[in-house]
């Protein structure tokens, strides 16, 4: 008989991202995200991490939380394909999924020791604030890299991105260092895929406040930043 082993919670990640909407679909898309692990009493040993800082990338295996769905369905609708084309689950990177397990690829910037232990200082992220991790492994490009790798579906929408028009008075609300973070944010398109409504007003929560955005055609527009 096969032994059972409970999946365990060994950190927590933190990030500019409040809620779901507007977070990268991919990890490493955007270096500006910066994110902060922290360890869980029972995993702060430096021990853990020892050998770590030799690394510069590395894979995380993290919880999905908020899809709003309980159960998994065999096809999915991926946004980029317009959320109208229903590809298998396993084809894709959706949340909802059997399991609801994710996987990222960060860059490793610096590890801090202090009194919550080992810190993980990371850039690239694609996940929420307090996003429970459960484990956290070296990127290896000799094994983990396969530069001759078909994209399938992907290959066809990965280059898409809006132009964006932030007036620089709205900006400079915004600290220098988060500033470039929450263009490229924008640039992904955050919407889903089949609002086409210019008139429409959208959201998205980062580091402290809301920018209010709306989309006409390739263009988006911010026209408010109001604070969380």
């Amino acid at each position: 008989m096969n032994e059972v082993h409970t999946m365990k919670i060994i950190a927590h990640i933190h990030t500019d991202f409040p809620e779901k909407f507007g977070i990268p679909r991919q990890s490493n898309l955007i270096e500006e995200l910066k994110g902060v692990i922290v360890f869980e009493p029972e995993y702060r040993s430096p021990d853990a991490v020892k050998g770590l800082e030799g690394f510069n990338y590395i894979w995380l295996l993290w919880q999905f939380q908020g899809t709003g769905r309980s159960n998994w369905s065999a096809t999915v609708t991926p946004p980029r394909l317009g959320g109208k084309k229903h590809v298998g689950v396993f084809a894709t990177r959706s949340p909802f999924r059997p399991n609801p397990i994710g996987l990222s690829s960060v860059k490793l910037e610096r590890i801090e020791y202090g009194e919550k232990g080992p810190v993980l200082h990371v850039a690239g992220v694609d996940l929420r604030d307090g996003t429970p991790i459960y484990d956290i492994k070296p990127y290896l490009p000799y094994a983990d890299c396969h530069p001759d790798a078909r994209e399938g579906f992907a290959h066809d929408v990965k280059d898409y991105e809006l132009k964006v028009d932030f007036p620089e008075e709205l900006l400079n609300i915004y600290p220098p260092e988060k500033r470039q973070a929450i263009v490229e944010v924008l640039k992904q398109d955050p919407r889903p895929s089949y609002h086409n409504d210019p008139e429409r007003k959208y959201g998205v929560s980062f580091a402290g406040f809301d920018v209010h955005f709306t989309v006409d055609g390739n263009l988006l527009t911010v026209f408010e930043v109001v604070p969380l």
